[in-house]
């Protein structure tokens, strides 16, 4: 999940009760604006009020929804995932290739729709050969597809087809990969639990004690003090789903958590950039309190070849 507000240094609220005014002008409206500030608001170690940056309540109904959907597909029959995953594609594309659009800059959407789907089957049924495979084949009709269009904007726009090929049904179809495995529900869904964590951990890391900037260029909110607690938070979930979950060495786990905290974190820079290029303060507005699709994956994504990498590795099959 996006750590963009996990990281978030807390802002002190300026103004008293006028931040919380439900704008009543009586007694009795401060009194409530009181009661809601005391009963909503988290308080810095000091006693000084912080305030999140979006709307948690809904971010977090959203989260949820969207694990329900995740566990009810992979438990019961887990090639109904891949279904999921395409529609992850879909929409994903099309949030892209919007932001392109905006910039003069067009993809071959139908080699990348079709190459996309077909990658997310290639991993959960063939595994790793076939996916490459896949991308291979479908970024050849991306560049023939533009072929025409003539030169002018040939690269530009064959590097922008390659570009999303890559960064979204590739990435995306190594959840896949973790859940071909024999074990792989329970692979996917510890790497979703440590990935989790990590915003978690970050988020009120981040809104307590943050003091420090990390990259205030690329994102100004996210601080040093965050990033610790996601950390924190990413270790132990790996040690705990690792070791219950996949039966595998509590180190190994610690070596998921560090590694899926890394990436994650990348997997946020990565996402800021790309819209601040594009001059988007959200990618969409797929889900209530969460922006787009994108800025809602854009951790998972750089993450899960990472998580697949070190589970292959470090934690062996179970039967």
């Amino acid at each position: 999940m996006s750590n963009s507000d996990s990281f978030e240094g807390a802002t002190p609220e300026r103004g008293g009760d006028d931040a919380f005014s439900s704008g009543g002008t009586g007694p009795g409206a401060n009194d409530s604006s009181d009661a809601h500030e005391k009963r909503f608001t988290l308080h810095k170690p000091d006693g000084r009020p912080v305030r999140a940056g979006r709307n948690l309540p809904l971010a977090i109904g959203s989260g949820l929804a969207l694990g329900a959907l995740v566990y009810a597909a992979i438990v019961p029959y887990p090639p109904a995932f891949t279904l999921i995953t395409s529609i992850a594609v879909v929409l994903g594309v099309r949030e892209l290739r919007r932001a392109f659009a905006s910039r003069g800059v067009h993809l071959a959407l139908i080699p990348i729709v079709a190459g996309g789907v077909a990658m997310q089957a290639a991993a959960f049924f063939g595994g790793p050969l076939w996916l490459v495979g896949t991308l291979a084949v479908a970024s050849i009709l991306g560049l023939v597809w533009r072929l025409r269009g003539g030169a002018e904007g040939y690269v530009q726009d064959s590097t922008a087809t390659l570009f999303t090929l890559v960064y979204l049904p590739l990435l995306l179809s190594t959840w896949l990969l973790l859940l071909a495995e024999p074990d792989g529900r329970w692979r996917l869904i510890a790497f979703i639990v440590v990935t989790i964590s990590s915003d978690i951990g970050g988020y009120f890391a981040g809104i307590l004690f943050g003091r420090h900037k990390m990259a205030p260029v690329i994102s100004p909110n996210k601080t040093w003090e965050g990033f610790a607690g996601s950390v924190l938070g990413c270790m132990l979930a790996g040690a705990l789903t690792v070791h219950l979950m996949l039966d595998g060495p509590i180190w190994a786990g610690l070596v998921l958590g560090a590694a899926v905290v890394l990436a994650a974190t990348v997997g946020d820079l990565i996402e800021s950039l790309i819209k601040r290029d594009f001059g988007l303060k959200d990618m969409g507005s797929f889900m209530p309190g969460h922006g787009g699709l994108l800025d809602r994956v854009d951790s998972l994504l750089i993450a899960g070849p990472v998580a697949w990498a070190v589970l292959s590795l470090l934690v062996p099959v179970a039967g």
